[in-house]
């Protein structure tokens, strides 16, 4: 069930400042891919989460017409490879948009053809997530694709996160709380 509010009075904030306060939100940088019709295609997102338990769901944030978008829809498949933290250079050449078209944008970097997907998982990424394409939304001025998860592995490192409009890399540490959990 979903529901929609309408705001009754606009609300008064440079839009700049809102933009920057949502740059504070931490996400895991990914690289998707996609094979469709023998050309690949791979393209970076730092909005991948988990929605829903049953089924395993996930949801990609996109900008609305992307090229992957579109292949993923035609494929009905396509692959999440979760960065992990010495990847910086292979998320920046994802979002490049000078990057060569096709299967050339794959050229040089080590992966494996997912047998399902049939879409590149990128050698040394933290996590990979085969999916099967479950619905496409359109949300505001974006899209928002979810995945089914009809596989998924992962490995332990240092994950990488877009923060405040950059890339950060780092171990994480359990946070500290000031009330203690004590047992029965």
């Amino acid at each position: 069930m979903s529901t929609l509010t309408q705001l009754r009075r606009p609300v008064r904030q440079d839009p700049a400042e809102r933009r920057r306060a949502l740059y504070h939100l931490a996400s895991p940088v990914s690289v998707l891919t996609v094979g469709h019709a023998g050309v690949l295609h791979g393209t970076t997102a730092s909005t991948v989460t988990l929605v829903s338990r049953e089924p395993l769901l996930v949801g990609v944030a996109m900008r609305p017409g992307s090229s992957f978008a579109r292949l993923a829809a035609a494929e009905g498949r396509f692959v999440v490879n979760v960065l992990d933290g010495g990847q910086g250079d292979l998320a920046r050449w994802f979002a490049d948009s000078s990057r060569p078209d096709g299967s050339a944008q794959f050229d040089g970097l080590s992966y494996t053809d997912d047998s399902y997907a049939h879409a590149p998982r990128l050698a040394g990424a933290l996590a990979h997530y085969t999916c099967r394409v479950h619905s496409s939304h359109r949300a505001g001025d974006g899209e928002v694709l979810l995945g089914y998860v009809v596989r998924a592995t992962a490995q332990s490192a240092p994950p990488l996160f877009s923060y405040a409009g950059g890339l950060v890399a780092g171990a994480l540490h359990p946070a500290r709380t000031t009330k203690e959990t004590t047992a029965s």
